[in-house]
């Protein structure tokens, strides 16, 4: 019996790994603190150009 349970955990396992993989994660990918600063960054400039040509026109 000890035999065919690890046999059979083993296979349920490796289903389980090949599960998983097809299903993934709705979990945003992480981001460094740095380059959310850079994006913060070039936001504010997008922002200020924009504001800029607004008041251009």
């Amino acid at each position: 019996m000890n035999r065919r349970k690890k046999i059979v955990t083993k296979f349920n396992n490796k289903d389980k790994r090949a599960n998983a993989k097809l299903h993934k994660s709705n979990k945003p990918a992480y981001v460094s603190k740095a380059e959310r600063e850079k994006l913060a960054l070039l936001a504010q400039e997008q922002q200020i150009e924009s504001i800029n040509d607004e008041t251009c026109l």
